[in-house]
């Protein structure tokens, strides 16, 4: 299939092919090095005391939901219960909070926790593979529980829109878990965008190293015998039947290097994220964190055309590298503006980012790059912290913090500082107002992600999408993939 390319705003395309078939094994190579990396501290408040009278279960207790609990230990909720379909994972855990909560009950199925745990917790978080949190957090919020849900809040675009009107009329207390939300930096970087120090924005660039586990591949041929700690039918969930496979060839994912203990695998643990029936790849793994300041700052919406071009696709699993164009119309009196996406190694070309390249003496692995009338403004972050802007009269990027363009910008937007807690203090208030990416927002930024995840799968149409009404007026393939279907036995 010849692809069309589609470039940027003041770059030839010869430049523009240059800059963004890069890989991340060639960037060295191209003109850009590795990044200098910038240091951080975490500091941490006293915990509400109140909020120990509220019980917690967590859903999903590897990975980011091992996390997830511990942070909300931290703030001072309580832990009743934890859920996983994985028993040596389960186990794990209950082992490291038995000794602060040694009453801790256990459960495999989400099901049978909820049912059995009515009336003794108050708010769950559901840290699962992408494909389990629509229907895990809709019952909880149906049962009147608060709800701390892992990024992407939903795996298909009609589940968001679900979640966002339940949002709307349960009055529960939710929050998304793309944790940048509470940064200083992404708040500020809001006020500062908003106030309109570059001028009209017509060109965002946002880039990610990620994938980080298999893309581009193949469902190997076979399968194993299921673990006997995994229960394999409550892991598919919603997702069609497949059998269990637990590693690949060694010639397709060989397992060494940093975390080789879980590069093999085909799906559980980890790499579920590239595969179609239960990730939303790279895309939808770091867009709620990359883009919320854009699509914050910029009051993004629906866009009203995307277009995906992609190297390394295959059938069932998101392609190994990948560009995605989002057109979004005017928005009141802000101007139309194309946000780019760049994953897999492919990026931004240098000349338009040289500036940034030269603040970092070489090219961020992740980041986000608004080209504005009057200037630049950079973040260098997954999270959209780490800020920077320039006057097109000024030849270096300086931090947002100290430019006088921003200083007389006043704070409008709460500091809280810590994601988990906001929601934690905002269940403790009964606020649900209060977090700053409740699902009311979150589901809103999710769709924006997912109609990206689609276009990843129709490679080189020009979608063009009626968002309020969830369809293509001019791509019937999109249908489908925006509900998304379930096994029999489950439902949202």
């Amino acid at each position: 299939m010849t692809e069309q390319m589609i470039v940027p705003s003041g770059c030839s395309r010869r430049d523009f092919l240059r800059g963004s078939l890069l890989t991340a094994g060639a960037l060295a190579l191209n003109g850009y090095a590795a990044p200098k990396k910038n240091k951080s501290t975490k500091v941490v408040a006293p915990a509400n005391p109140a909020a120990a009278q509220m019980f917690l279960a967590g859903i999903g207790c590897g990975g980011k939901g091992n996390g997830d609990i511990t942070e909300m230990m931290e703030a001072g909720m309580s832990l009743g219960a934890l859920c996983d379909v994985d028993d040596i994972t389960l186990q794990k855990k209950a082992a490291e909070v038995r000794q602060k909560f040694p009453g801790v009950r256990l459960y495999h199925d989400y099901r049978e926790l909820l049912e059995k745990e009515k009336g003794k917790i108050h708010a769950v978080t559901v840290s699962t593979p992408d494909h389990m949190h629509a229907p895990i957090v809709a019952l909880a919020m149906r049962m009147g529980l608060h709800v701390y849900c892992q990024k992407p809040l939903t795996h298909t675009i009609w589940e968001a829109r679900q979640l966002r009107e339940l949002a709307k009329t349960s009055g529960v207390v939710t929050q998304m878990g793309n944790q940048g939300s509470a940064s200083d930096e992404l708040r500020r970087g809001v006020e500062v965008l908003q106030a309109g120090v570059l001028g009209p924005v017509r060109e965002v660039h946002v880039w990610t190293n990620r994938p980080i586990w298999p893309q581009g591949v193949a469902r190997p041929a076979g399968e194993d015998p299921v673990p006997p700690h995994l229960d394999w039918n409550l892991w598919l969930g919603i997702a069609p039947f497949r059998p269990f496979k637990d590693k690949y060839p060694e010639e397709i994912a060989p397992a060494k290097g940093k975390n080789a203990e879980r590069k093999g695998h085909v799906y559980h643990p980890f790499n579920w994220r590239g595969w179609h029936d239960f990730g939303t790849g790279a895309l939808g793994d770091m867009a709620c964190h990359a883009v919320n300041l854009p699509f914050r700052a910029l009051d993004l919406g629906y866009a009203t055309e995307v277009e995906a071009q992609v190297a390394g696709a295959m059938p069932e699993s998101y392609p190994a590298h990948a560009r995605v164009r989002f057109q979004y119309p005017q928005r009141g009196t802000k101007p139309p503006v194309t946000l780019w996406w760049y994953e897999g190694g492919w990026l931004p070309p240098k000349e338009l980012v040289q500036d940034l390249v030269d603040l970092r003496a070489g090219m961020p692995h992740s980041g986000i790059y608004f080209v504005g009338e009057k200037g630049r403004f950079v973040s260098t972050s997954d999270y959209g912290g780490s800020t920077f802007m320039r006057m097109n009269n000024e030849a270096k990027l300086r931090s947002v913090t100290k430019h006088e363009a921003c200083l007389p910008i006043p704070v409008s937007l709460p500091r809280v500082g810590n994601h988990y807690r906001e929601w934690v203090e905002a269940c403790v208030a009964g606020n649900p107002k209060l977090p700053y990416s409740r699902f009311e927002i979150a589901a809103y930024l999710t769709e924006m992600v997912l109609m990206g995840c689609i276009a990843l799968r129709l490679p080189g149409k020009k979608i063009a999408w009626d968002g309020p009404n969830m369809r293509s007026p001019n791509t019937p393939e999109v249908a489908p993939l925006v509900h998304g279907t379930y096994r029999d036995g489950w439902t949202v």
